[in-house]
Formats: C-alpha cells, structure tokens, sequence
C-alpha cells in the first residue's frame, strides 16, 4: 500500500491533527517527519480535547502504531511529560516508536533559542524559544546529538563536550550568560534512557517493511507549507522541511511509494510569529474572527493573527506539494456574515500578481486583492452530508476549490471527529 502525506497549506494551525483523526482506523502507521515540540495539533475525540505537541496525532486511535521519524528533533523531559499525561487519561501509547537517528534537543540549545530571540530584539523571528532551531543547526553542522548516543555514554559526552567548547564561549561572552556543564547535559540526558529504550528501532525499516505488508502509512507534517525552511516566508520560517519533500527525507520512505498528497487548509487564514501576512485584519474585524474561531495556539497559547482566505498561497502549496487532495476546516467559523472576502492576488507595487511573489521585498508590499462571495445564515456544524450545507455555503466551497489548484475533498464543520462533509474518499 502507497503512503499518503498529510501537510499544512498555510502558516500551520490549519486543523492537521482532525484530518488524520477522522481517517482513524483506516491507517496502520502514523508517523510525524519533521519539527518537534513548537507546533502542536488540537484533536477533540468524544467531547474529550487532546492537545499534541510532539507526538503524532495517531497516538489517540487504538490500533494505529505512531512513530517519531528521524527528521524529527526530540525534547526527552517533553516526550515522557506528554506520554504521562495522555496515559493519566486512559490512553494506552505503548506502541510509540522513536527513530534511532532523530535528533536531540539539549538543554543548551533551548538556552540559546531564548537569549538569541531577545538579543534580536525588532528583528526577532518569532521562534517558540524551545530549542529547535539551534537542535536543526547543529544538525546541518553536524554536531548533534541523536537518540542513539543516549544508549553509548562515551560517545554522549564526547559529543556533548565538542558541542559546548563552541557554545560555551557563545553563552558567556556574547549574552553574558552562565556557562553550562557537560555534566549537567549529560546526566539530563541519561537520566530517561533505560525509559526510551524499548520505544527505538530503525524507524525507516519498519516502514519498508509494512507497506511491502500492504499497510497504509500515513505522514504527518508538523508546521506547514508556508513556514518550510526551503518555501516558506523565509526567514520567518521554521528549521525544518514541512512540504511533501520533507516527508520523504524525515521518514526514510522513498517518494515512489506516495501516491496521495493531502493538505489541510482553513476556511480563512491565521499566522503565529512574525513575518508577512497579506490578509491579516487588524482591529475589531480581525479580534472578532480570532474569537470565533478559538485562534489561539495549541503550544504556546499565543493569539494567532487572523485574515481571509488567501488563494494564491493556497495555489503555491498545491504546486509545491503537489496536492492531490484539500480538507478545508472552520467553515462554520465564518457563519453569519453577509458577504465573505476572499484574496484572489495582490497588488504589487501598482501592478497585479496573481501568484505569491517570489522576492521577500514584493511578498512584504502586496496588499491583498479581495473578491466577496456571498455568506450564509445558521449554524451548520450539524452538517455530515453535502447537502445539508446552505447553498451559499457549497458555493463558497466550490470557488475556493476553482481559486486553489486542487479538489476539496472533506469540509470541516467543526472540532469533533464526525463533524465533516467527505466530499471525496481521501484514501480512494
């Protein structure tokens, strides 16, 4: 069985961790490939809400085996916080699996991310402060710390002590900051080995094996398409690869066996942090739609910045990712209003774009070119069947999906699990 990539198609928050809970027990593996514990997925299961941070969100359906790729980088006092939280809850998460080649976060990495955020002052990236950039950096200079040197102490210390020789003079004479022991790493470090132990294994092995078993694997982006290090709204990005590329690479799957390419994006657009942002609303009109739609985030409990749909960015995400299939969530979110802005290009500098610019200069000067499409009364979170949606309603759909490059296959119409409209089979 082919695998199927899940990403964001925004700036993230777009309702990830919904679209893989309502497969459910359709997929046999889920397993995140990129980021770590700075974004987060909000799944609400039988009125019950489960907030995510690092774990994939197939950890909540029994029967379905969750893996942490080795393009992830872990957080180990996070991971084992999280897992003690969900099985405080009655969740069974025995079956996490966690590659050998992820990498680690260190404490003097979130350190790092901390006094450098605040040394940039205005020109602050909007960085969650946890450690990931630094952990990505170290990565790319090939001074990490991966899961596996838990297991070998000598080599954690070697690598440990090389890091801090660095890092070290960094903290103390650019940030005047205390210097931080190899001890003090280390001992953190060991201290949850004999705990992650079981929970490791040549993640891309496994995977290999089960879709040559015919299981379906699904892979699950942390981020999203607009914060890719590589396509995003560079600098204001994350570290990592949230695109369908990124999957490949932070899984160990091949790209011959994708064979679906699924992007989660909001009925409007939100943004947390820094950087361009064409739609946002300010005022009034932009705290009203943040309200409705509960835009807050899951990790950091930031207000989200709120906008309109934004269909050019919707297209380049089609293109980059190439989408096979839109979930388009929060519909209901934009109930009661008569008439409903949607970007379809911008304005650039007196000219006309229909696509996102491919300079950061012109994307910081578009302004927005909006078209009303007609709103709808009534609460329609009550929907399961196309049908039952106002005709304005299906008409709002069906010109975002001829503005966006792909087919709408699900319309999400709420947080709990069952309240969507399946348009198309995402798996078919």
């Amino acid at each position: 069985m082919p695998a199927i990539v899940l990403v964001g198609a925004q700036w993230g928050d777009e309702g990830k961790g919904k679209a893989t809970d309502q497969l459910g027990d359709r997929l046999d593996y889920v397993v995140k490939f990129n980021g770590g514990n700075n974004a987060g997925h909000t799944v609400v299961v039988g009125g019950e809400t489960y907030a995510l941070h690092l774990l994939p969100s197939g950890i909540l359906t029994p029967g379905v085996v969750p893996v942490i790729g080795n393009g992830v980088v872990v957080d180990l006092s996070v991971l084992f916080e999280e897992l003690d939280g969900l099985e405080a809850r009655g969740v069974d998460t025995s079956a996490l699996v966690v590659s050998s080649s992820a990498h680690l976060i260190p404490p003097y990495n979130r350190v790092l991310d901390r006094v450098t955020e605040r040394f940039l002052g205005s020109r602050k990236i909007g960085t969650t402060g946890r450690g990931i950039g630094p952990t990505y950096a170290d990565k790319m200079s090939r001074v990490g710390l991966r899961v596996q040197d838990v297991f070998d102490a000598s080599i954690l210390r070697q690598k440990v002590e090389a890091a801090l020789d660095l890092k070290n003079h960094v903290l103390v004479k650019v940030y005047n900051r205390r210097a931080i022991e190899v001890d003090e790493v280390v001992d953190e470090l060991l201290e949850h080995a004999e705990r992650l132990r079981p929970m490791v294994a040549d993640t891309g092995l496994l995977l290999h094996e089960a879709l040559d078993e015919g299981r379906t694997v699904l892979l699950e982006a942390g981020q999203a398409t607009m914060l890719d290090v590589d396509h995003g709204t560079y600098p204001f990005v994350t570290s990592s690869s949230a695109t369908a590329g990124g999957a490949c690479t932070g899984s160990g799957i091949p790209p011959t066996r994708v064979s679906r390419v699924v992007a989660v994006v909001k009925a409007y657009t939100t943004r947390v942090g820094e950087g361009p942002f064409p739609t946002e609303l300010h005022g009034a009109e932009g705290d009203a739609l943040r309200e409705a739609g509960a835009e807050f985030g899951t990790t950091t409990g930031r207000p989200r910045r709120c906008g309109w749909y934004d269909a050019p960015v919707a297209r380049y995400a089609a293109r980059v990712n190439g989408v096979t299939d839109f979930v388009l969530t929060k519909l209901d979110v934009l109930g009661g209003r008569e008439r409903i802005p949607v970007c379809t290009g911008y304005e650039v500098d007196g000219r006309r774009v229909d696509e996102l610019p491919a300079t950061q200069t012109d994307l910081h000067h578009a302004r927005p070119v909006l078209t009303e499409l007609e709103g709808w009364e009534g609460d329609i979170s009550g929907a399961r069947e196309w049908s039952d949606l106002p005709a304005a309603a299906q008409r709002y759909v069906e010109a975002l999906e001829e503005m966006s490059g792909a087919r709408i296959s699900v319309v999400g119409v709420g947080p709990g699990r069952e309240q969507s409209v399946v348009r198309h089979d995402l798996l078919g």
